[in-house]
């Protein structure tokens, strides 16, 4: 068996698991519920990303799958149809996402034992950002260009997907149920409840007074627009850490779209506000300047627009959206360390620098910056 590392936490690196490694014997259980060509043999390698557990099992013919675990509490085997609808969906229109694996009996993952698994056959390519911090920005501009046509790809493919949302009870999802209401604050008073765990973590945080000061000026900006919103299913965590590459130099090229695990029915303007915030803006400098990437954030809207026609409408929703995509997704975040993990770390990460620190940053000088060279720049590019 590899040896498990530690994890991607929230301030970088760390030595501790959220959730255990995957053992070679839960593995070998796992998968002999999936018709795979030979048995199982040995974990070989682990992932280091939060909220699952990751692995790359070896089997006796010396092929490889990848196995992810997920606690009942954060995703079942339902949950993760909803994904794998999407994910078979794409792959029927051409884009290269990975190939999953049902089980013998035909559903989409396996619950066993509090969790639920899905498995994935090996995606060609290499893992450029392995290494990374997930939401770092891309390398250079070529890498930014790549990802943006896959992601306009993606949008483009999404237009023939109709499933609806998933249910607003799943946590860790990229959403917009309460950014697209017009009235944010009864909103969210009717969503959190609804959110495991978020009620109780809230009451440790003055959230009616901090909400209201950090969102509201953006939301009413928003607000008049929220008609022209065309539903549609969207990635949801659009980074390069979540691609794989063609090689491991500055010309590599996305060759595979990994973790859809936050997508959902949202809008293309929302799924690309977020591959920007994601992508763009560097806020895990130590300085905390949280400096732009603006000559690669240029290379990933050419590369978008040049395979997804966004409409005027659409084009004006994408940075009204940008300081406000975070807030469900945060929130979430909260009640996940506060009463899952119990990281108090996590907590302040959540609430304080995510949820209300980046809305302060978009109204600071230079969000505010950012912004207006946002809404120049979408009105100035050109689509195919």
């Amino acid at each position: 068996m590899a040896e498990a590392s530690g994890q991607f936490g929230v301030n970088g690196p760390e030595n501790k698991r959220d959730w255990p490694a995957l053992s070679d014997a839960e593995a070998r259980r796992v998968l002999s519920h999936f018709p795979l060509p030979s048995s199982a043999r040995q974990v070989v390698w682990h992932g280091r990303r939060p909220f699952s557990s990751t692995g790359v099992v070896s089997l006796e013919n010396g092929s490889r799958v990848f196995v992810k675990r997920h606690d009942h509490c954060l995703r079942d085997a339902a949950a993760l149809a909803e994904e794998h609808r999407f994910i078979t969906h794409l792959a029927e229109q051409g884009v290269p996402v990975g190939q999953t694996w049902r089980t013998k009996t035909g559903q989409a993952a396996l619950d066993l034992d509090g969790s639920a698994y899905e498995v994935f056959s090996i995606m060609s390519g290499h893992d450029l950002y392995e290494t990374v911090q997930s939401w770092e920005p891309f390398h250079n501009v070529k890498h930014a260009f790549s990802g943006g046509l896959h992601l306009g790809r993606l949008h483009d493919a999404a237009r023939s997907f109709h499933a609806p949302a998933r249910p607003s009870r799943r946590p860790l999802l990229s959403t917009f149920e309460v950014i697209t209401s017009p009235d944010l604050m009864a909103r969210l008073e009717r969503w959190i409840p609804q959110q495991a765990g978020l009620a109780r973590a809230l009451t440790y945080h003055p959230w009616r007074e901090d909400i209201p000061a950090a969102l509201l000026p953006f939301h009413e900006r928003l607000k008049p627009h929220l008609g022209t919103i065309q539903p549609r299913w969207g990635h949801g965590d659009w980074h390069p850490s979540n691609l794989f590459w063609s090689g491991t130099g500055a010309d590599a090229q996305v060759c595979g779209i990994l973790d859809f695990g936050m997508s959902d029915r949202t809008c293309a303007a929302y799924d690309l506000a977020v591959a920007i915030e994601r992508t763009a803006i560097a806020w895990l400098e130590p300085r905390n300047d949280c400096p732009v990437t603006h000559d690669r954030l240029e290379a990933f809207l050419s590369g978008y627009l040049s395979q997804y026609a966004l409409s005027v409408e659409e084009r004006r929703l994408v940075p009204l959206f940008l300081p406000l995509v975070h807030v469900e997704y945060a929130l979430s975040e909260v009640a996940y360390y506060e009463t899952l993990v119990h990281d108090k770390a996590g907590v302040k990460a959540a609430y304080t620098n995510y949820l209300l620190g980046h809305a302060y940053w978009f109204a600071s000088p230079a969000g505010q910056q950012l912004l207006q060279w946002l809404t120049q720049a979408l009105q100035a590019l050109p689509c195919p």
